[in-house]
């Protein structure tokens, strides 16, 4: 493969005149430093570190081998985000893996990269963080029983659509809420980790006794607990979604990377000592939902506060789940590879709203259609999948094309450190535990060829698309963009 060169003409994809002075429209610069870090730590934030810890715990047996396993998912999740950053800076594009795998391996491998996270991964994991969000949300009013699935969806439905209005009006207001509700989630946090640490002081250390003792051998349990720790950390990745609206991009998003990830990765470690010191395994692996077993158990009356953290924890990472995976069909269209009107902005919000709009409609359908409870092993396949192919073209730059302009530069042991991290969690859990589901999702992934190589490769459109296209585009107040040419 060679370094796909970008277009330096206009085309229809990327760019427009809106008047006879040939003003562009573009996304804003609204991110800085803090709101990167925010975003990053936001979004990783969410369900997982209230619910994945009895999972660790069940696939690993033994208190100290799952510890071991959040500090592994921390620190392979920093090494990820460093060698994104790298990327970042060498294609200072916003699109996350799908711009850095068409720029570097070509057209075909990155329309199914963006056919397949554009209808399946990023709805899918929207959805599941919203029902997540619903069900700790609509849990008080139904005290003493399960929540009714209606009640759960119809709030979970609600949810995706007050995070499209927010995120379609204002970047400004989108990132504003998303630096609030990180301050709460961290707080939150900081109670359960408080909490842990004075009954260390008060001498539970129970759990740490033996520690190792029962720890499983078995790769494929290891690989399982390892997706399950990393939809934890799931985000880690984001900032590179939206490099364009970066400032400074060089500099803020290895900056980001760096204060996001060891603050996130310090306090999974001390919250799971706080659940291990208030609970036996055996009573964390009873636990329905961790946190709220901390919560009555260290708590007391005040155990509700947990439930409302767990809820503003959800809704916080939902949005930022949601503000860069509409990101990834907006691109995924400028570049060609999606129907047209997805790559547009509103021409006085500046937001994608199209791209948004859709997102939160295949959410709806997910949402609605049914619950997700496989989702995390399955998302995590995918992701792991696109994240090796990902990492390897960054090693490809990095021998071949070492004169690229780059203001960051990763030592190459961190990248393929995490290459073979990736291909382990690909074919960890095929080996040792195959499920039919996998391969279906495989057969999706390539489902694409179906798409690609009449809509895109010979761009046989239908003329009524054409037509369409302009009623939506008169209809939404949207209009093709441009972007940087840096």
């Amino acid at each position: 493969s060679t370094m796909r060169q970008r277009k330096t003409t206009d085309s229809p994809h990327s760019s427009t005149d809106l008047s006879e002075g040939k003003e562009k429209l573009k996304l804003k610069q609204e991110l800085g430093l803090i709101s990167g870090v925010s975003l990053i730590a936001g979004t990783m934030i969410g369900s997982g570190i209230f619910m994945s810890p009895e999972w660790v715990l069940y696939h690993m047996r033994s208190p100290a081998s799952s510890l071991l396993i959040w500090a592994a998912c921390g620190v392979l999740a920093m090494f990820g985000a460093l060698s994104y950053a790298e990327l970042g800076t060498i294609i200072k594009e916003s699109g996350g893996e799908y711009i850095y795998i068409l720029r570097i391996f070509g057209s075909f491998p990155a329309f199914l990269f963006a056919y397949t996270s554009v209808i399946l991964v990023r709805p899918a994991g929207l959805a599941a963080v919203c029902l997540s969000f619903a069900e700790y949300a609509v849990g008080p009013f139904y005290a003493g029983c399960s929540s009714p699935q209606v009640v759960v969806k119809c709030t979970a439905a609600a949810c995706i659509v007050l995070l499209t209005i927010i995120n379609c009006l204002n970047v400004r207001l989108a990132t504003s809420i998303m630096n609030v509700f990180t301050a709460a989630k961290l707080l939150a946090l900081l109670v359960i980790v408080v909490g842990g640490l004075v009954l260390l002081a008060k001498g539970h250390t129970q759990s740490f006794q033996a520690a190792f003792q029962s720890t499983t051998t078995s790769l494929g349990a290891v690989g399982v607990a390892f997706y399950q720790g990393l939809w934890s950390y799931d985000g880690w990745n984001n900032l590179n979604y939206v490099t364009e609206e970066l400032k400074k991009p060089e500099v803020t998003l290895p900056r980001a990377v760096m204060i996001a990830i060891p603050l996130v990765t310090c306090l999974y470690l001390l919250v799971n000592v706080s659940y291990l010191a208030a609970m036996t395994p055996a009573e964390l692996l009873s636990s329905g939902a961790v946190a709220i077993t901390w919560g009555d158990k260290v708590l007391g009356s005040w155990a509700w506060l947990i439930s409302l953290s767990v809820a503003l924890s959800t809704f916080g990472s939902s949005n930022g789940t949601f503000f860069s995976g509409g990101r990834v069909c907006y691109i995924a269209a400028r570049e060609g590879h999606m129907p047209d009107i997805l790559s547009m902005a509103h021409v006085r919000c500046l937001t994608p709203s199209p791209a948004l709009l859709f997102t939160s409609a295949v959410a709806l359908i997910m949402t609605i259609s049914g619950s997700f409870t496989s989702i995390v092993n399955f998302f995590s396949f995918i992701a792991w999948l696109f994240y090796g192919m990902t990492i390897s073209g960054l090693l490809y730059l990095k021998i071949k094309k070492p004169e690229l302009p780059r203001s960051y530069k990763v030592p190459i042991v961190i990248p393929m450190v995490v290459l073979m991290a990736a291909v382990f969690l690909v074919l960890a859990p095929i080996i040792d535990q195959p499920q039919i589901e996998i391969l279906y999702i495989v057969l999706f992934i390539f489902s694409g060829v179906i798409f690609y190589f009449p809509l895109v490769h010979f761009k046989c459109h239908p003329g009524f698309l054409q037509k369409v296209t302009l009623h939506l585009q008169l209809f939404l107040e949207v209009a093709p963009t441009t972007r940087d040419a840096n």
